[in-house]
């Protein structure tokens, strides 16, 4: 069993204090996104109130202050994903926007037709659209490698679609629709043999595991920084700086020149190249506040604790008549996906928020996914470090009041 710091957590949390309708919020929604401790809330709100200036270009203090902070939490980040250097890490707003930068700059410079580009049948449509908008743009095919019954990649079947025409693998890291985990090494250290690059979206898998970029060798990662507890409008890039390098810049405008003549323009360097116009500031801030509140209890007892609970919530589930389990892979994060004979995932959702317990009901930005197993949806409960075996138990007994109200 073990020891983590519940009670301490949960009262960082000033939303989980809330009543929905008289009832004790059960936030069970954090697959979509998590909930914020008030050391990031508080980090913010003096961003505003002390310090709060545009960054890079000016010489008062406040810029300055502002700036500094600013650029603290890019190293923050750095340390956090072990990346080599903070060229290697650009903020963005999110994770759908860190992939379309890859697809519509590293994807156009080296794509062209005939080309393969590799994904998996439980991706995100963040990382399904881009990549068939690019193939509509330069005639590429997007080729999609199948999954079995219990949500599990079949590995085999990936490793044949890689070949010389394959020129990326974008593959999730763990579904959001699924809990799915990946066996991303595997992947990456097979699509390296063939000089095949790899983007993982990490999306969901960065708050609940820790990341090592360099370990996994992954030539992208991506993430969004309201699923780690900290702030939405702000998302990172991870891109070795080779790479980084040799894209052209994404957009175009105020903190990514060098130089501007009505002749020509010359780019800045690594990362402001691909930071165009006055940034999600105070956003960037408070991302690194939430990765210091992170580190101080350790991404290694948070997915130890997680487990515990995932664990915990599968035996209950499996001990419901009526309850169907979508996805049961046996590596999986804290993602309980499942249906219910005769109840629409949305009155699933609508029903137990009268309890106060918040999931979510529909197809999860993964039509795909749903489409393989014949469902229109799927209810989704989804737990955090905050989350309770107790509040495991409320989501049981309300499942089981709809079960009876249906009959």
């Amino acid at each position: 069993m073990t020891t983590f710091p519940i009670d301490k957590i949960r009262a960082d949390f000033p939303i989980l204090s809330e009543k929905i309708r008289g009832k004790d919020l059960v936030y069970l929604d954090n697959a979509a996104s998590c909930q914020k401790p008030e050391a990031v809330i508080e980090c913010m709100n003096h961003v505003y109130r002390h310090d709060y200036a545009n960054i890079h270009r000016g010489v008062h203090t406040l810029s300055v202050r502002s700036t500094d902070k600013y650029e603290a939490a890019r190293d923050k980040v750095r340390a956090f994903i072990n990346a080599a250097s903070v060229k290697e890490i650009i903020f963005v707003r999110g994770t759908t926007e860190a992939i379309n930068l890859v697809a519509q700059t590293y994807g156009k410079a080296n794509i062209k037709a005939g080309d393969e580009i590799v994904i998996t049948a439980m991706e995100h449509h963040s990382n399904i659209v881009p990549w068939q908008m690019l193939c509509e743009q330069t005639g590429a095919v997007l080729k999609v490698a199948p999954m079995n019954q219990q949500g599990e990649l079949i590995y085999d079947a990936f490793e044949t679609l890689l070949n010389n025409k394959t020129k990326l693998v974008a593959v999730v890291h763990m579904s959001n629709a699924l809990g799915t985990i990946n066996p991303v090494k595997k992947i990456i250290d097979a699509a390296h043999a063939l000089n095949i690059p790899v983007l993982l979206d990490g999306a969901q898998a960065i708050p609940h595991m820790p990341v090592d970029v360099q370990e996994l060798n992954c030539d992208f990662y991506v993430f969004s920084g309201h699923k780690l507890y900290g702030p939405s409008g702000i998302g990172v890039l991870y891109g070795k700086q080779a790479l980084l390098e040799a894209m052209p810049p994404y957009q175009g405008g105020g903190d990514m020149i060098r130089t501007v003549t009505f002749e020509k323009s010359t780019y800045a360097g690594l990362p402001h190249k691909f930071e165009a116009g006055t940034p999600a500031i105070a956003e960037v801030i408070g991302l690194g506040a939430a990765i210091d509140y992170l580190n101080d209890i350790g991404m290694t007892n948070i997915a130890a604790y997680e487990a515990e609970l995932l664990d915990y919530a599968t035996e209950q589930a499996k001990q419901i008549d009526g309850l169907k389990l979508i996805g049961e892979a046996q590596e999986k994060g804290a993602i309980l996906s499942f249906i219910l004979n005769k109840i629409h995932p949305h009155d699933i959702g609508t029903m137990l928020d009268s309890l106060g317990i918040a999931i979510r009901g529909g197809h999860h930005c993964a039509m795909p996914v749903m489409e393989f197993y014949g469902v229109p949806a799927t209810a989704r409960a989804s737990f955090a470090m905050y989350n309770t075996k107790q509040e495991i138990d409320v989501l049981m007994e309300g499942i089981k009041s709809l079960i009876k109200v249906f009959g």
